[in-house]
């Protein structure tokens, strides 16, 4: 069996998720990391026994055998790392949100088809076994015709210091949790067209921080008569908490993402994960995790685009539409602004989706 050979960008927290959901595949060799701090690269290699590690991602890309490139970087840098990858001949898998703007996302997209490489946009709730399961049911007719739709994604606050620099993330809770929400529901109305989107957000808990949206409510209507709303939050105590709900004419499904196989513990000092997919873990209570990246479809996710690249498949989660999410981005923070309904197609740009709403 040839063996897909991987290469990574990136050497925190997501990318060694990444590095274990990889190497749970077996067909799949990751021969190549690339990070532009030695000691955290060098590091990273030796954990997770990868051959060659660089300093500079561009040298990384000239290794010849590489088949595809796995992002795990800021935001800001998703866009000129695609583009480079591209014109190496090498697939590119990035991991939401796709970019930063409209105009990246088509420069990522052109790139690609210029290459003749696929750009695969990485949502794992697609591939989350629990959110799978709703979609089967809600798919096979148990609820009825579904007519609303909720994905709400709370937590303190990320760890990691970029997220908080709106220059390098491009916005706060709602670009980095409504992107989840927004392809989620997407993906479980079969990608119907978008009618508006509304949104209201807020900074409460994180002024210290800077000016970003630490909480967010926002509601999305879909042409065939469908709605969804979530609630993203940077600003909730207690620990993560990640829902979804499905409403039908004849049933209705609550799921509980970050609960249910999980143990219930109590601690006075509280712990840290050396990788996380559900951020710092928090003193007192908490439902502790365990084969965690499984549980949020990591590995499946992984298998899926990797099998795209093995057997010249078109992916389930593609390029295009981390576009329309990046469209969807950009109108929630212009709904914030002027307290309206913004309708689709949405065409206004911006360097960064949140500085629709500073401005």
């Amino acid at each position: 069996m040839k063996k897909i050979k991987v290469g990574i960008i990136g050497s925190g927290g997501i990318s060694q998720i990444y590095a274990i959901s990889l190497k749970s595949i077996e067909y799949v060799d990751i021969i190549a990391c690339a990070s532009p701090t030695e000691g955290h690269i060098k590091e990273f290699a030796r954990k997770f026994s990868i051959p060659n590690w660089f300093i500079d991602y561009r040298k990384m890309l000239t290794i010849e055998d590489i088949d595809v490139v796995v992002i795990g970087t800021p935001n800001y840098l998703h866009a000129p790392m695609t583009i480079d990858i591209a014109s190496y001949g090498k697939h590119v898998i990035c991991v939401k949100p796709l970019c930063m703007n409209l105009k990246e996302a088509d420069e990522m997209i052109r790139a690609c088809e210029k290459a003749k490489v696929k750009l695969m946009y990485g949502e794992n709730l697609c591939f989350t076994p629990k959110y799978l399961k709703l979609k089967e049911l809600c798919d096979s007719g148990t609820l009825g015709k579904l007519f609303f739709i909720k994905q709400s994604s709370k937590h303190g606050g990320p760890p990691t210091d970029w997220f908080w620099d709106i220059d390098k993330s491009g916005g706060w809770a709602t670009m980095d949790l409504g992107c989840h929400a927004f392809e989620f529901f997407r993906w479980m109305y079969k990608n119907a067209e978008l009618d508006y989107i509304y949104a209201e957000m807020g900074n409460f808990m994180h002024r210290d921080r800077g000016k970003g949206d630490d909480e967010a409510i926002i509601i999305i209507n879909f042409k065939n008569n469908q709605r969804a709303m979530t609630e993203v939050s940077w600003a909730k105590k207690g620990g993560f908490e990640d829902i979804g709900e499905a409403h039908g004419m004849k049933g209705v499904s609550y799921t509980l993402l970050s609960k249910g196989l999980t143990l219930n513990t109590f601690s006075e000092v509280g712990y840290e994960k050396e990788h996380y997919v559900t951020e710092k873990i928090p003193k007192g209570w908490t439902y502790t995790t365990f084969e965690e990246e499984w549980n949020y479809g990591f590995p499946q996710m992984f298998k899926h685009f990797i099998e795209c690249v093995r057997f010249n498949k078109s992916p389930l989660v593609t390029g295009d539409d981390g576009r329309v999410v990046m469209e969807m981005l950009l109108a929630s923070y212009e709904s914030a602004k002027n307290g309206a309904r913004v309708y689709f197609p949405f065409k206004k740009d911006a360097k960064k989706p949140i500085d629709l709403w500073l401005t």
